[in-house]
């Protein structure tokens, strides 16, 4: 079975990298507060990395992970994430 990612404007992936800093981890954190946003992740294991999360359900949020060069389709369980800190993309007028 092969699943293919959501397509249209609410599974869309970002067009552009995600923000070259890394943003300090808050105390408290929501990641629903942060979909269709580009979000610093961190895991309980450790792991961290920039996400730009399309769907938050109860048991999984999926989204777009930055590898470095490129997004791709990711999924995790909440309950693995640790923090986030999201920033929303600055509208030019």
């Amino acid at each position: 079975m092969v699943y293919y990612p959501p397509q249209g404007p609410s599974g869309q992936q970002p067009l552009s990298p995600p923000p070259t800093f890394i943003p300090s981890k808050p105390s408290v954190s929501y990641i629903v507060d942060c979909v269709y946003q580009n979000t610093y992740v961190w895991l309980i294991n450790g792991e961290s990395f920039w996400f730009y999360p399309t769907r938050v359900e109860y048991g999984e949020v999926s989204g777009y992970r930055w590898n470095g060069a490129f997004w791709y389709y990711y999924g995790i369980d909440p309950r693995f994430i640790d923090a986030v800190s999201c920033y929303p993309t600055p509208t030019l007028y």
